[in-house]
């Protein structure tokens, strides 16, 4: 069998694999959010139940050994793509029925767990295929590709819905067809993964670190240097984020009456599918080109800025109870912005912390606090944003990013990792 060069086809697998890996994400932890909202279902219940849907995120450390362990990352992802797609296909067509929430909530459940063993997969393969310092220039087109399919899953498809809704007066009719082109559209990006991605893993160029054993790995990554603080600073990243996701659209979407701007579902999706797309691409490449170019450590802080700063613009919007349509977009241009460029700073601290042996797993672990750190504060957000109400609510997000702050000064770190002149090739 010939060899098969890292970084080769790069432009063409990377776009592929985290545009499918951000579909399964964003329909799973958001969209099911609209979904439910538009199917009568109370924010209090919304923000409990689709928040556990995070818990595959936050246990996917568990099982990450025996991807990393057997098989190829590449048969993983493509296996587990091919169940997301039936699991979408299940909540379509059980939509209708008289217990349609417990029913598509199972498979909802289904989809998080096999769209968890993906991403643990997919980010095993990009770690394994590409040298570092690719790793790092292209974490910018990595982050736009998974965003754009967040903004698919959150835009188009929610467009789609809201268009149907209209067409034919039946809001669970409408879902019920959105939700089986949804598994369509995870059928063909399965197919075309399967043709894009080079088999690196058995390429005789290609040395796998295989660790001695299932407990080992958990063991090594609870030994690096500063695990604790990182930890902490992991878990409260996106704490102020992790709120406003699951209330976002139901503000939007919610009666004056109660404090919402009354948008239509197909706005809400209009809105985040047009201007949302091209600041969130913008934000995600600007981010990765500039910590590919400076390292990492130049671009922490205004990064994070950059991700908190504009939920100040939710809680205005909730005071003013304005639906200005030029300030609704404007909110959603810098949020969008602001998350793709603050998300890049973000990857690449993950990145780093998962870097030595077993770094399929312990990327992994990484990611399942990253998951743990958005799962309980969005299970409680509805609950709070019924206590505050939404002007409250917002203020409350606001104030939530401040202990990642904190943290941050006694975070300790390679200034220049990242940087694409520093970095060192992989073996």
């Amino acid at each position: 069998m010939s060899s098969v060069p890292k970084d080769k086809g790069a432009w063409a697998w990377i776009p592929i694999l985290y545009f499918t890996q951000g579909i399964p994400y964003i329909l799973v932890v958001v969209v099911s959010v609209i979904m439910y909202k538009r199917l009568g279902i109370g924010n209090a219940e919304i923000g409990l139940y689709t928040s556990w849907l995070y818990l595959p995120w936050v246990l996917k450390p568990l099982w990450s050994p025996l991807v990393d362990l057997n098989g190829t990352k590449r048969k993983w992802f493509l296996a587990m793509q091919l169940v997301v797609a039936l699991s979408f296909l299940g909540i379509g067509l059980f939509l209708p029925s008289n217990s349609f929430f417990i029913i598509t909530l199972a498979f909802f459940w289904m989809a998080a767990f096999a769209s968890a063993t993906n991403d643990i997969a997919s980010d095993g393969y990009y770690m394994i295929g590409l040298t570092q310092k690719k790793q790092s220039f292209f974490i910018g087109l990595r982050s736009t590709f998974y965003r754009l399919a967040m903004v698919t899953g959150q835009g188009l498809l929610v467009i789609f819905a809201g268009f149907l809704e209209n067409k034919y007066g039946d809001n669970t009719k409408a879902w019920s067809i959105t939700m089986i082109c949804a598994a369509v559209l995870m059928l063909i990006l399965t197919v075309s993964n399967f043709f894009a991605a080079p088999k690196f893993e058995q390429s005789s160029n290609i040395i796998q670190e295989k660790p001695a054993g299932f407990l080992d790995i958990f063991a090594s990554f609870f030994q690096k240097k500063q695990i604790w603080i990182a930890l902490a600073f992991i878990l409260t990243y996106r704490l102020g984020e992790s709120q406003l996701v699951k209330m976002a659209s139901p503000f939007l979407l919610d009666t004056l009456d109660v404090g919402g701007l009354e948008y239509s579902t197909e706005a809400v999706g209009t809105i985040y599918g047009t201007v949302g797309v091209i600041m969130l691409s913008l934000g995600g490449i600007l981010g990765g080109i500039l910590i590919s170019k400076d390292g990492l450590k130049k671009w922490m802080l205004p990064m994070m800025l950059a991700l908190n700063l504009p939920n100040a613009l939710y809680a205005f919007l909730a005071f003013t109870q304005s639906t200005s349509l030029f300030a609704v977009v404007g909110t959603v241009v810098l949020e969008q912005f602001g998350y793709g460029f603050g998300f890049a700073a973000f990857l690449i601290y993950l990145i780093y912390i998962a870097e030595g042996v077993s770094k399929t797993s312990h990327y992994a672990i990484a990611t399942g606090f990253m998951a743990l750190g958005m799962m309980l504060p969005g299970m409680l957000s509805g609950y709070i944003q019924e206590w505050l109400g939404y002007d409250g609510f917002f203020l409350w997000v606001v104030i939530a990013a401040i202990p990642a702050f904190l943290i941050l000064r006694f975070l300790k770190y390679p200034a220049d990792y990242g940087k694409k002149s520093n970095a060192n090739e992989d073996a």
